[in-house]
């Protein structure tokens, strides 16, 4: 009885999951800007339809667009973390890391970035100055002009200091075929790093835990951990996520539903930090769905895993990768986790962000 009526479950929960998305807020609300369930349906159910077109119909981290015998990959991104300054990064690199690493994982070769500030009145000179050359140094080191941008000023009380909205242009791999549609059963999920290092660091850079160890958010550049597995796995590359809004779980999510397979993860080989897990555990939130700004998330084919493993973890930010995870037949559209205990949880998609405004 208890086997049917779980049956009963999952069968229900993919129907849900296979029904169109409905957008009927009649607000928008702090959710909506989460990563979550709510921003699928945001996105889906209002912004896809009026927009939609071949270019955005696939809802990757970077469009491609036809040129000439070619494809340009484009993408755009806001920026509104609160506080501007925190530990390991701050606004100006986290814009620019943020952008040169959702066209890294698309497989795409940066060539350039724009940048728009949105300033608040009474903003400080030496905080604008601060955050335009950490913006600078950060675009040197991806190797990254700023080759344009714009500038605008809004009434003190409407700006919350600074907001940055970047947009950056590359050329796509044509080697490369990274999409759903090219994951397989079978097919291992490694993730390149410790995950929630940067919600842990907001968090505590906010005030809002009372943490003695320090905690430096992972903002960096991708693209020389990308590099590595583009030379290592090739055609064996399947997919790469950077995980930042609603953290892995969200983006296994994501992959389960767009792919039509089930994903299982194993919390032992979860790499998490000592600090960020107890962090989590008073907050009463998972890991799994905290932001980072500097880790990658890769589906690669079973008999190049453990080169790709060893290839991530010889480039500097990769040194912790594991596999964690691996692509199955089912449970179809679903993400399930293998606890330490021995039992199976089903690691859904939050329907918003318990840590707002952290990216």
């Amino acid at each position: 009885m208890s086997d049917r009526r779980e049956q009963r479950v999952l069968d229900a929960l993919e129907q849900n999951r296979r029904r169109p998305p409905k957008f009927d807020a009649p607000r928008i609300d702090m959710s909506h800007g989460a990563g979550g369930k709510a921003t699928h349906k945001l996105i889906e159910g209002l912004l896809l339809p009026a927009l939609e077109n071949p270019a955005l119909a696939p809802l990757s981290d970077a469009a491609r667009i036809p040129f000439g015998d070619s494809y340009l990959a484009l993408t755009t991104d806001s920026f509104v973390v609160r506080p501007l300054v925190f530990p390991g990064g701050s606004i100006g690199e986290l814009a620019v890391n943020g952008t040169v690493n959702d066209l890294a994982v698309s497989g795409a070769t940066p060539l350039g970035l724009s940048a728009a500030l949105i300033i608040e009145e009474g903003l400080d000179t030496e905080v604008l100055r601060r955050e335009v050359e950490a913006m600078a140094a950060a675009a040197e080191q991806a190797g990254v002009p700023i080759a344009t941008g714009d500038t605008k000023v809004v009434e003190r009380g409407k700006g919350d200091g600074l907001y940055v909205v970047t947009t950056g242009v590359g050329v796509a791999d044509p080697e490369l075929d990274l999409s759903t549609a090219s994951v397989r059963p079978g097919d291992k999920i490694l993730c390149s790093g410790t995950l929630g290092d940067h919600g842990a660091a907001i968090l505590i850079a906010r005030g809002d835990l009372d943490l003695e160890a320090e905690v430096l958010s992972d903002t960096r550049p991708l693209t020389p951990l990308v590099e590595a597995l583009k030379g290592t796995a090739g055609p064996g590359l399947r997919l790469m996520r950077d995980p930042t809004r609603g953290g892995v779980g969200t983006v296994l999510n994501e992959l389960a539903r767009d792919s039509g397979y089930g994903v299982v993860l194993w919390e032992e080989k979860l790499p998490v930090r000592d600090i960020v897990n107890g962090a989590c555990e008073i907050l009463g939130i998972d890991p799994l769905y905290i932001a980072n700004e500097g880790k990658l998330l890769a589906v690669v084919a079973p008999d190049v895993a453990d080169a790709a493993l060893e290839a991530l973890r010889g480039v500097e930010g990769g040194e912790e990768a594991e596999v964690i995870g691996e692509v199955r037949e089912e449970p179809e559209r679903m993400v399930l986790m293998h606890t330490g205990f021995g039992g199976t949880r089903m690691i859904d998609m939050l329907v918003g962000d318990p840590l707002p405004r952290i990216c």
